[in-house]
């Protein structure tokens, strides 16, 4: 299980943004989280993530914390252009993770003509499922879904959240979507949790 407990954050001098947070996300789960825009959906995601510490509280991976070296919670982002190397290739961009095989990068919509490219070379939807691809490497235990498809058409949407579902669930990874778009998440969450 994936674990927040009593999490609080602030950025520096201002009030708190996270103040007393607890959520609790099981293998196999989808929970959706809303809330105000600025009311620390991002950064509580990025908490559970290992990508900031909170002030006071703790996170727990399957019990203990963030291990070294691999995250088992991977961190998708709204907008993927954030989340790569913009001087490395689509193919060194995977690679960094791990090598998946040609049915899993077909599954995802992952050309072999793009692994030659670089980010900028393909298009904000494309390069999505790149950085889906990425999170799915075999050591991952739960995802965190950050608007992750706010920016793109209603197609490239259906189809990116098909794609991670299905994986997702033929895993059993516990995966935590962050949304403001209500009839997503009550298309796709178990139960939605708002902060």
């Amino acid at each position: 299980m994936l674990e927040a407990r009593n999490i609080h954050f602030r950025y520096r001098a201002r009030s708190p943004v996270l103040d007393g947070i607890g959520l609790a996300l099981r293998p196999g789960e989808v929970v959706g989280l809303t809330g105000p825009s600025g009311g620390g959906k991002s950064t509580l995601g990025r908490i559970l993530a290992g990508h900031y510490r909170p002030a006071s509280g703790q996170v727990l991976v399957d019990g203990a914390g963030h291990p070294r070296g691999f995250n088992p919670v991977q961190y998708l982002h709204q907008s993927p252009v954030f989340a790569v190397n913009p001087r490395w290739t689509v193919g060194k961009v995977l690679a960094e993770a791990w090598q998946p095989d040609a049915a899993l990068r077909r599954a995802f919509g992952v050309s072999r003509s793009w692994l030659d490219r670089y980010p900028h070379e393909i298009s904000g939807g494309e390069l999505q499922r790149v950085a889906l691809l990425r999170a799915f490497a075999p050591q991952t235990r739960y995802l965190i879904a950050d608007e992750i498809s706010a920016q793109l058409d209603p197609l490239t949407q259906a189809q990116i959240w098909s794609v991670l579902l299905e994986q997702a669930e033929s895993r059993r990874l516990g995966v935590l979507v962050i949304s403001h778009d209500m009839p997503l998440l009550g298309r796709i969450a178990e139960r939605v949790v708002t902060i």
